[in-house]
């Protein structure tokens, strides 16, 4: 089984996806970002961007990272 998001932030036709990976410490996040398109009648994705899409993956980043920052405990005061 194919590992899913466990966020997606969509902005038009640009979207962040981000997952969550474990390790035996504490878990972190990678994000994927694309764009879908329509080829026909057909839907697909590409990773790949015009000028006009930068802005929206700009904002789609921030707001993923944003959103991975209230999910993470912060790290802890080292004495």
């Amino acid at each position: 089984m194919k590992n899913q998001p466990i966020h997606a932030i969509r902005l038009g036709t640009v979207q962040a996806a981000i997952f969550e990976n474990h390790n035996s410490e504490r878990p972190w996040h990678t994000i994927t970002v694309n764009r879908n398109y329509k080829a026909g009648d057909e839907w697909k994705r590409s990773d790949k961007f015009g000028r006009e899409e930068l802005p929206l993956v700009t904002h789609a980043v921030e707001l993923a990272h944003a959103w991975i920052a209230r999910q993470t405990p912060p790290p802890e005061a080292t004495e």
